[in-house]
C-alpha cells in the first residue's frame, strides 16, 4: 500500500488519520511481539481493576478492549497471540500436548485489535472425533470431513483475515462500519 498507493496514503495521513504513514510503515518495517494466551490473561489481570470495562479470565475470549490494550500500550506494535483454550475455538483446531490449549494465533494491532486468525487443523483422526464427541456435535453429519482425515490428511493449518478490518487498517478510518463494501440499512433484507 505505502509503495503503490503513495499518493492516497498521504492524503489519508493528512485528512483522515493524522500520521498514518508512520504507522504503516511502523506496521511494515516494525516487529511483532509474541506471547502465548496464558501471558497476554497474566499481563490483562494486572491491568484490569483501572483499565476494562470487563474482566478476563483464563478461558475467556479476549474481547476488543483487551486486544487493543495488548497492541497499544503494552506491546506498542502488533502481537502474535498463540495457544488459545481449547473452550473457546472451533473443534477442527489441533489440539496441543496440554490437552488445555489448541495450535492457534490471532494477530492484533494497534486502533483495531483482531485483523487475522489462524489454527493447525487437526489432522489426528482420534483427537478429532474425540474433540466432536466432547462439544456435542453429531458425527455423523461430519462424516464428509472425518473422511478428509480418514484417507490421507496431512498436518495442514489456515488463517483469514478480516476483509473490512483491513481496509479499516489501510486506510486508518476510525469505525469500522465507514469501511463496509456494502450499503447496510437496518431491516432491509428479508429472510
Amino acid at each position: 500500500v505505502i509503495e503503490k498507493c503513495s499518493e492516497e496514503v498521504d492524503f489519508l495521513s493528512s485528512f483522515v488519520s493524522k500520521g498514518h504513514r508512520q504507522t504503516l510503515e511502523k506496521l511494515a518495517n516494525g516487529t511483532y511481539a509474541r506471547v502465548s494466551y496464558t501471558e497476554a490473561v497474566e499481563i490483562i489481570q494486572k491491568n484490569q481493576k483501572k483499565k476494562f470495562k470487563e474482566n478476563v479470565e483464563w478461558g475467556d475470549d479476549l474481547k476488543t478492549e483487551h486486544e487493543r490494550f495488548l497492541a497499544e500500550e503494552v506491546f506498542k506494535s502488533p502481537v502474535i497471540v498463540t495457544d488459545y483454550p481449547k473452550g473457546i475455538k472451533a473443534f477442527y483446531m489441533r489440539l496441543n500436548s496440554d490437552n488445555r490449549t489448541v495450535a492457534a494465533f490471532d494477530i492484533l494491532v494497534p486502533r483495531i485489535g483482531e485483523i487475522v486468525g489462524g489454527s493447525q487443523r487437526e489432522e489426528r483422526l482420534e483427537t478429532l472425533t474425540e474433540r466432536m464427541n466432547q462439544i456435542g456435535l453429531k458425527t455423523d453429519l461430519y462424516e464428509w470431513y472425518l473422511d478428509l482425515r480418514r484417507y490421507g490428511s496431512i498436518p495442514h493449518a489456515g488463517f483469514g483475515v478480516g476483509f473490512d478490518r483491513l481496509v479499516q487498517l489501510m486506510t486508518g478510518v476510525d469505525n469500522i462500519r465507514d469501511v463496509v463494501p456494502y450499503p447496510r440499512v437496518h431491516g432491509n433484507i428479508n429472510f
